[in-house]
């Protein structure tokens, strides 16, 4: 039994924008499946609610970009840009292949308008870096926002990246997950392995 649990939007509150699953994405082109689920590890599950519960009341929700993601896929991001700043080498493995990362935004609960952060999502960029003094005042606000909820809600950041977050000490406590752990609900569309890369 794998340790992934699906994450729904209905059932943990959140808006599921995953921007692997489409062409909008620094590849050009689709690296999952249409249709691609949300998954995480169950403990980030739980950290993900806990952040959910503390977002609430502020009258804020996330929006997830990506979570799980497959090591095939980072094989293909990674042949793709192989920027050691804003991508892991597949062969030491990504937190988000672990099923313990998450790349999030926040929105406004009632207009569903997201918050600006300065830059796009996977901005492949120094501004995207944390502590930047070169963004507007309220993109500093709102990152530091959402900083101090996912820190509270046991998540580390990465700093180089505002959106991804991740559980602690990933690479020692986790294991590497393929796509073939999620059987008929594979997040890849059927690819030759030269195409996928190697594991």
């Amino acid at each position: 039994m794998h340790p992934l649990v699906p994450v729904a939007a209905e059932d943990f509150a959140v808006d599921l924008c995953l921007s692997y699953a489409t062409a909008d994405n620094f590849t050009g082109r689709p690296v999952y499946g249409p249709d691609a689920g949300c998954f995480l590890h169950a403990e980030a599950a739980a950290a993900l609610t806990r952040a959910v519960e503390l977002a609430r009341p502020l009258g804020l929700r996330f929006k997830i970009f990506d979570a799980f993601r497959p090591a095939e896929a980072q094989w293909i991001l990674w042949n793709h840009t192989p920027d050691p700043e804003f991508l892991a080498d597949p062969r030491q493995g990504s937190a988000h292949s672990f099923g313990v990362a998450v790349d999030l935004t926040l929105t406004e609960a009632e207009s569903g308008r997201e918050l600006d952060m300065g830059t796009a999502f996977d901005a492949f960029t120094p501004r995207s870096h944390h502590g930047r003094l070169d963004i507007p005042p309220e993109a500093q606000r709102n990152r530091a926002l959402l900083l101090g909820v996912m820190v509270a809600a046991g998540w580390e950041y990465n700093p180089h990246e505002w959106w991804h977050y991740q559980l602690p000490e990933a690479r020692s406590r986790y294991v590497l997950l393929s796509d073939a752990v999620l059987g008929e609900r594979g997040m890849l569309p059927p690819l030759s392995g030269r195409e996928r890369g190697t594991i």
